[in-house]
C-alpha cells in the first residue's frame, strides 16, 4: 500500500495544508501567502524547533536563483506580521542573531488517510530531509486553477506502528459513521439574520514596503460605491471608514465603532502585472466569517475583481445590488489609477491635498474624457477650497459647477455630482429652490448617503427650515455616527435653530470623539456669545486656533468686542484687514467683526463687498443672530432680498 503522507500541520491557531498551499486560520479564514513565502513556512514548520541558517533556507527556496538575503529577511517579516507579531516580539519565528532563524510553536502533524485525519506524534514521523518539486495550483476567487513552478510537494511520511494503522482504521470508519465525513467546503457561510449595516475597510498591503494607499483606498471606494445605492443596506462612507487604514487595525473593533453588523475587510499584494486580493466579510458581534474569496489576477482584470467581490458580499447578505454596481465609468486602468489617486488626496481632506487631487482627476479626464465620477471628483475639491475660504469662491466654485455639470451630463444617476452641483447652486449662486432639487435628486439615488443628507440639512438650515435641517443632519449621524463634521455641523444647525444649550451639548459630545478636531471649537464659540458668555466664547476661540491655525475666523474677536475690549478687538480688526491684503480672507468675517463694534455702516460696506465677490459665507445672512441689530435696516434688508432671502 502507498505510504500516508503529513500534509496538514497545525499551530497555535493556525493550519497549514501543503497539498492545497493552503495557510487558514481559526474557523477557516483564509491567510494568503505567495509562493516562496509560502515555502518558506512550509520548510520552518518542517523544521520546528530547529535552528535553520539564513544560507539553507535561501538555497532550498530559491532553488533555480541568487537572490540577496533581503528576499528571505522579507518573508519573514510577511510572516510575522500574517502571525499578528508586535515588533521584538518572536512568538512564532525567533531571529537568531549571525545564524538564522528558528520556529517556536509546536507543531502538530495531521496524517490524512483518505478516509479521515489523524494526529501524528513527532516520534511516529521519518526524518523529512527529501523534498520533491513539483507544479502546484492556487485557486483564484472564480474557482480557476493557475500553475506556479516554484513550490514544494510534501514529502512522504512513514508510520512505524503499522498496528497503530490498522486500528486508527477502524476508529475512523465509527468516527465518520457517527459524525459525517470530514470534508473541505470552502468558507462561503450563509447569514443567520439578515444583515442591514456593513462598512468597508481600506485594504491592507501584505507586503508594507509595497503598500499603495492609493489602491487600498480606491478599491474600497469602489466597493462602497458598488454596495451603495438601495435601501436594503447601509454602506458606511469612505470618509467614515477612512481613519481605520492602520496596518495593525482590528477589524472588528472598527467595525464596533462604526456601529456595523458586518465589515469587509482585506489584502492586496501586487507583484509584476499582477494583484492578489483576499477579502472576508465578517459578523461584528461575533466576528463569525459570513464569506471569504482569494482573487488571484493580473491588474488589469481590476474591474471583474471588484464586480466579483461585490455581487459574492451581496449573496452573503442577501441583497440585490442596484444599477451603480453593474456598470465601469471607465474601462481604462490608466484613468482608474489616476483617479484613486485623487480620491484618496480628497479623502485626508487638508486644503494641501485638495489642491493636490486636481491634477489626478484633470490627467484621468484627459485620458478619458467621459470619466464621470473623475469629473465630479475635480467639482468636490474645487468646492471645498472655494467654500472653505481657502481660494476665491470666485476662482474655485465656478471650475466645481462645470465639472459637475459635465459629470452629470455624462451620467445623470451619480449622486455625488448632484450634491456638488447643489452646493455650488447654493454658496455661489443663491439659487435657493435649484439646490434643494439637486439634492432631493441625489437623495433618490443614495437614500444612505450620509453625505447627502448633511448637503442637505445645510441647504435647509441657512434658509431658515430648522425642523427639516434637523431631521436631515440626524439621519446623517445615524448613518455615519463617527464622521467629525457632521456632528460638528448638527450643533451649528441646533445654534441657528435657537438652541444654543442643545448646540453645545452636542459639540461637547463630538470634542469627546476627537479632541483635536478644531471645528467645535469654533461653533461652541459662537453658542457661549449668544449666551452672553463670552470669556468662554474667547477660551473656545483661542482652542480652535491652536487646532487649526486659522487666524481669520472672527468669534474671538467677536467675544473681546462685547466683553468691553474694544482696543483690542480693533487691533485684531485691523491685523484682519491687513491680512485680506495678500491672503483671501472672507469680506463677511471683517463686516461681523465692525459690526460687533457697532461700527453699522463699516458692516454694510463689508457685506456689500461679500455680495460682490459671491463670498460662501453671506449665505448665513439669513440665520446667523449676530445680525439681528441690522434686520430693520433699509440696506440690509435690500441686500436680503439681493440674495433672494426674502
Amino acid at each position: 500500500m502507498n505510504e500516508p503522507q503529513i500534509q496538514i500541520y497545525e499551530f497555535d491557531e493556525f493550519r497549514v495544508d501543503a497539498a492545497k498551499r493552503l495557510l487558514t486560520k481559526g474557523d477557516g479564514e483564509q491567510i494568503p501567502l505567495t509562493p516562496k513565502v509560502f515555502d518558506t513556512l512550509l520548510y520552518l514548520i518542517r523544521h520546528g524547533g530547529k535552528v535553520i541558517e539564513k544560507d539553507e533556507l535561501m538555497r532550498e527556496i530559491w532553488t533555480d536563483s541568487v537572490v540577496e538575503e533581503n528576499n528571505l529577511n522579507q518573508n519573514i517579516s510577511i510572516l510575522r506580521r500574517v502571525f499578528g507579531e508586535k515588533p521584538g516580539e518572536q512568538r512564532f519565528i525567533v531571529t537568531i542573531a549571525g545564524h538564522g532563524y528558528r520556529f517556536v510553536p509546536e507543531v502538530r502533524p495531521i496524517l490524512n488517510l483518505g478516509f479521515g485525519i489523524a494526529d501524528v506524534k513527532p516520534e511516529e514521523m521519518i526524518s523529512e530531509n527529501e523534498t520533491e518539486k513539483t507544479d502546484n495550483q492556487i485557486t483564484n476567487g472564480e474557482g480557476r486553477k493557475t500553475e506556479n513552478k516554484s513550490s514544494i510537494q510534501n514529502p512522504k511520511s512513514k508510520i512505524q506502528n503499522r498496528e497503530w494503522l490498522a486500528a486508527f482504521a477502524v476508529l475512523s470508519i465509527f468516527a465518520l459513521g457517527a459524525s459525517g465525513f470530514y470534508l473541505w467546503r470552502g468558507n462561503e457561510k450563509s447569514v443567520d439574520a439578515p444583515i442591514k449595516t456593513v462598512a468597508v475597510l481600506p485594504f491592507k498591503p501584505l507586503v508594507v514596503e509595497n503598500r499603495n494607499e492609493a489602491l487600498e483606498f480606491g478599491i474600497a471606494d469602489t466597493l462602497i460605491t458598488k454596495l451603495s445605492g438601495g435601501e436594503e443596506i447601509v454602506v458606511r462612507s469612505l470618509s467614515a471608514v477612512r481613519r481605520y487604514n492602520s496596518l495593525e487595525q482590528d477589524s472588528l473593533t472598527a467595525g464596533r465603532e462604526l456601529g456595523v453588523e458586518s465589515i469587509l475587510d482585506g489584502t492586496i499584494q501586487n507583484w509584476g502585472d499582477r494583484i492578489r486580493i483576499s477579502v472576508k466579510l465578517l459578523r461584528t458581534s461575533d466576528g463569525k466569517q459570513l464569506w471569504a474569496g482569494q482573487f488571484d489576477e493580473k491588474f488589469t482584470d481590476i474591474f471583474v475583481v471588484q464586480d466579483s467581490i461585490s455581487e459574492k458580499v451581496a449573496a452573503a447578505l442577501k441583497i440585490r445590488l442596484g444599477n451603480r454596481a453593474k456598470k465601469h465609468s471607465t474601462e481604462n486602468i490608466e484613468a482608474y489609477q489616476l483617479y484613486m489617486k485623487g480620491r484618496y488626496l480628497i479623502a485626508k481632506g487638508t486644503p494641501p491635498d485638495l489642491r493636490a487631487s486636481i491634477p489626478y482627476f484633470q490627467q484621468a479626464i484627459e485620458i478619458e474624457p467621459n470619466y464621470a465620477p473623475a469629473y465630479t471628483g475635480l467639482a468636490q475639491a474645487n468646492g471645498v477650497l472655494g467654500i472653505s475660504g481657502d481660494v476665491p469662491a470666485s476662482e474655485a466654485i465656478p471650475k466645481s459647477k462645470a465639472a459637475a455639470q459635465r459629470a452629470i451630463e455624462i451620467d445623470d444617476t451619480l449622486a455625488e455630482a448632484h450634491v456638488a452641483t447643489c452646493m455650488g447652486l447654493f454658496w455661489y449662486d443663491w439659487e435657493w429652490r435649484a439646490a434643494d432639487n439637486h439634492c432631493r435628486r441625489a437623495l433618490e439615488l443614495d437614500p444612505n448617503s450620509a453625505d447627502s443628507h448633511q448637503a442637505y440639512a445645510q441647504v435647509l438650515s441657512n434658509t431658515g427650515r430648522h425642523a427639516e435641517a434637523l431631521a436631515e443632519v440626524k439621519r446623517a449621524r445615524e448613518l455615519n455616527p463617527l464622521d467629525l463634521a457632521i456632528n460638528a455641523l448638527e450643533g451649528q444647525y441646533l445654534l441657528h435653530a435657537g438652541l444654543p444649550d442643545e448646540a453645545l451639548a452636542q459639540l461637547q459630545k463630538t470634542s469627546e470623539l476627537e479632541p483635536n478636531f478644531w471645528l467645535p471649537h469654533l461653533f461652541a464659540a459662537s453658542a457661549y456669545i449668544e449666551k452672553g458668555m463670552f470669556r468662554e466664547a474667547i477660551a473656545e476661540s483661542r482652542k480652535e486656533y491652536e487646532l487649526s491655525g486659522r487666524n481669520d475666523i472672527p468669534f474671538g474677536t467677536y467675544a473681546l468686542a462685547k466683553l468691553g475690549r474694544r482696543d483690542e478687538a480693533r487691533a485684531a480688526l485691523q491685523e484682519l484687514i491687513k491680512l485680506s491684503a495678500t491672503k483671501y480672507v472672507p469680506p463677511y468675517n471683517i463686516a461681523l467683526l465692525y459690526n460687533a463694534l457697532e461700527m453699522r455702516d463699516n458692516a454694510l460696506e463689508w457685506l456689500e463687498k461679500g455680495y460682490e465677490r459671491r463670498d460662501p459665507k453671506m449665505t448665513f445672512l439669513k440665520v446667523e443672530p449676530k445680525w439681528n441689530n441690522l434686520r430693520n435696516e433699509p440696506r440690509f434688508v435690500d441686500l436680503m432680498r439681493r440674495m433672494k432671502f426674502e
